[in-house]
């Protein structure tokens, strides 16, 4: 199957979150962790968090883009079970059943999220608050189709 996982072109994402997910990580939108967030909670390094931040598993670190990638059955199963033990320890799930049943519908929809897209697309995100509910919306970013770039120099092998 197909899912996210976090990318990193540079090292922005450790300056600009309070805990950087770790490329390669296993990719969710997160959305869940703003449950309940007010506007005036949303400032400084939480806001960016929120605003485009994908959730790395298991770090629980945040992440500016996140690409599609094969995953394994075994891979699935350990995400699951990583993110159902957050639900209860972290949220209070009132059961291991509901927090994996919560678990799996996170996963389903980064699932869905990728289904028709191919592998090594690449997603941003961006999160609002509007009227107290969290909107969330996907971009792909996709390469340009000419050179951005004049090639300058070229390597040449040396007969000696």
């Amino acid at each position: 199957m197909k899912f996210l996982r976090v990318i990193r072109f540079d090292g922005s994402d450790d300056h600009v979150f309070e805990n950087a997910a770790r490329p390669d990580e296993w990719a969710l939108p997160g959305g869940f962790e703003f449950a309940g967030i007010r506007d005036e909670q949303v400032v400084g390094k939480t806001r960016q968090a929120f605003a485009n931040g994908f959730l790395g598993i298991p770090s629980f670190g945040r992440s500016t883009f996140a690409t599609i990638s094969e995953m394994s059955g075994d891979d699935h199963d350990e995400l699951l079970g990583v993110l159902s033990n957050r639900f209860v320890e972290v949220y209070g799930a009132p059961s291991r059943d509901d927090a994996l049943a919560a678990a799996r519908s996170e996963a389903d929809f980064v699932i869905d999220l990728c289904a028709g897209e191919p592998v090594n697309t690449v997603f941003t995100l961006r999160r609002i608050l509007e009227d107290g509910e969290i909107r969330e919306e996907f971009r792909i970013i996709t390469p340009p189709s000419e050179p951005i770039h004049t090639k300058v120099w070229q390597v040449v092998e040396d007969d000696a």
